[in-house]
Formats: structure tokens, C-alpha cells, sequence
């Protein structure tokens, strides 16, 4: 049992502290596991998964970025509607955009209210990031080691920076038209200013999602990565991001030239195509991070880490793992 965790205390250490010092024969590598362990942890099962949690925590999550975003207003939700119509089948944006509406037009709180709705909202959609923390474990083959008293403000934690952050890649999408010609002659920026924002805003919101998966992907698994250092933008999150736009797009020409949804559901079809769409984006995410984690044993590999020896990092926490030799304490 010590000789188990020293190795992987040994390889986890010694191991190469970017991913650019690897070969390309190494990403080969793991690209192929990559693919076999997609269907070996059974990741199309864990995407359905979080979309059933994504669904109960998504209007939550809408509802506390509201809240957010109150000062903008009712002004707010057609920019995001029209950018969210931009990737996504318009029966996505058809749902979404109701919500947003009935949720601004009902919301009316300020002061200790509004604290209180956001408080339980963030509660409320935090339950996607639990769920993404036990995806994470059966990615990285980890058992979860963290007491309740851990996880519990992890997950919040968590979830608030995700809002945080996406309340204000929101607000630069409601930073357009109209809007940003106002807050550009307010600045001082003219004309040709706006236009420069107008255009990068899209490769900074398509880095800060990526940022986002990075940080989920660094956080919620219990595992210590390489040096303990949190990258901003990794592999895994660089590559959902375009395995998400693509798919979200292929999806949305599917749905929008062969898709019989609207005569096999009906009414329903809106929802149902909300639903698929969602299952991808969840694939593409786990994806990800399968990339990242097929990466890390790689890199525990390459200094004489046996390939098939699991888990090939230190658990975060251990303490709640039943002793078997395997993962020692971080």
C-alpha cells in the first residue's frame, strides 16, 4: 500500500510541468485513449446525467443572473437571446427567451430580498456542479475522498464564480447596437472604438467559457493536478469549447433543414430539442476533460507511471477514501 502511493506521490511530482514538453507521439497517444476511455467511463451516461441536472439548476442559474444583471434591465434579454440564436437551433433560443422574459418581468426584489433570491438560486443550480464533481471522480478513476463539510462550500464556491463570470460575459453581449454607441461616446471612444469591441468581444467570450470549463475542470475533480497550479486555459477546455461550437452549429443545420421534431413531438419539440442540445454541450464539456485527464496520466507515464495503474494522480483529500493502496493522501 505505501509503495502505491509513493509512486504516484513520485510520478506525480517528477512528472513534466507543461504539456508542451511532450512529444507528438505522446498526444497521439492521447487522443486514442481519449476515444477509448470516452466509451470505457461511459461518458454519453454521464452527459445525460448532467443534463438532467443542468435542467434543474439552469432557472436557478437564470434567476440569479438576473438578479444580476437587474441594473440592465429588460434590455437585457434580447441581445443574449440573439447570441444565444447564433449557435444554438432557434427551438433553444424559443425557451430560453421565454424564460428570460418571465423571469425579468417578475423580477421586482431589491435590497435583502434580492440577496436572499440570489442566495437560494446559487443553492439551487449549484446542484450541476455537484454532479459534475462525481463525473470528474470517474474520469480521473478517483474516489471522492472530501467530507461534506468541504464539497459543500466547494460546490458553492464554484458555482458563484461561474455566474459571476457569466453575468459579465452577458453583460458584453448586451454591450452592442444602440447600447455600446451610448457607453462608447460616454467613454470617449468614438465610433471606431465601439467597432473594434463589436468585433472582439466574441474570441474574449469564446476564451472566458473556456476559462470557465478550465477552472471547473481544475476544481471539481478530487485530484491534485501536476505543481497545483490552476491554468486558466488548458487543452481539455480549449477543445470543448470547439467540439461544443461545432456541434452546437451542425446541430442547429440539422434540426433546421432534415429535423422532424415539430410533427413527432409537436408542442413539445422546443423542449425536447433543448434537451439534445444540452446532452451535446455536456458531452463536448466531459469530453474535455477526458482530454485533460488522458493528458495527466501521460504525463505521470513518462516518468514510470505503469499505463494501466489507477489513479495516476494524488487524491486532493483522502480522507473519507477506505484505505486499498491506491491513492495516499495529497
Amino acid at each position: 500500500m505505501a509503495e502505491g502511493r509513493q509512486a504516484v506521490n513520485r510520478t506525480a511530482d517528477q512528472a513534466p510541468e507543461s504539456p508542451a514538453s511532450l512529444s507528438g507521439r505522446s498526444w497521439w497517444q492521447v487522443l486514442k485513449r481519449t476515444v477509448r476511455e470516452f466509451n470505457d467511463d461511459n461518458l454519453t451516461d454521464w452527459a445525460a446525467a448532467l443534463t438532467y441536472y443542468a435542467i434543474l439548476s439552469i432557472f436557478p442559474a437564470l434567476l440569479a443572473l438576473v438578479s444580476m444583471l437587474g441594473l440592465v434591465g429588460q434590455s437585457a434579454v434580447q441581445p443574449i437571446t440573439e447570441y444565444i440564436g447564433t449557435v444554438a437551433p432557434q427551438q433553444v433560443r424559443q425557451v430560453v427567451d421565454t424564460v428570460l422574459a418571465a423571469l425579468t418581468s417578475s423580477q421586482q426584489a431589491a435590497g435583502v430580498a434580492a440577496l436572499i433570491s440570489i442566495a437560494v438560486a446559487l443553492w439551487s443550480a449549484s446542484g450541476y456542479v455537484a454532479a459534475f464533481m462525481r463525473a470528474g471522480n470517474a474520469v480521473y478513476d478517483m474516489p471522492e475522498g472530501r467530507p461534506l463539510w468541504k464539497k459543500l462550500p466547494l460546490r458553492v464556491g464554484i458555482t458563484a464564480v461561474l455566474l459571476i463570470v457569466a453575468a459579465a460575459g452577458l453583460v458584453a453581449v448586451v454591450f452592442t447596437g444602440d447600447f455600446a454607441a451610448r457607453a462608447g461616446r460616454f467613454l470617449g471612444l468614438g465610433e471606431t472604438g465601439v467597432t473594434v469591441w463589436n468585433i472582439a468581444k466574441w474570441p474574449v467570450l469564446v476564451i472566458m467559457v473556456a476559462m470557465l470549463l478550465a477552472l471547473l475542470y481544475w476544481a471539481a475533480p478530487n485530484v491534485t493536478h501536476p505543481r497545483r497550479k490552476l491554468r486558466w486555459v488548458t487543452p481539455g477546455s480549449a477543445l470543448a469549447v470547439l467540439l461544443w461550437i461545432v456541434a452546437s452549429l451542425a446541430f442547429a443545420f440539422y434540426v433546421g433543414n432534415f429535423g422532424s421534431y415539430n410533427r413527432t413531438y409537436a408542442a413539445l419539440s422546443g423542449v425536447i430539442v433543448f434537451l439534445i442540445w444540452l446532452w451535446l454541450s455536456n458531452i463536448a464539456v466531459l469530453l474535455g476533460l477526458e482530454f485533460d485527464a488522458e493528458l495527466a496520466r501521460e504525463r505521470a507515464m513518462v516518468t514510470g507511471h505503469p499505463p494501466d495503474e489507477e489513479p495516476y494522480l494524488r487524491p486532493r483529500d483522502s480522507s473519507k477514501i477506505k484505505d486499498s493502496g491506491g491513492a495516499g493522501k495529497g
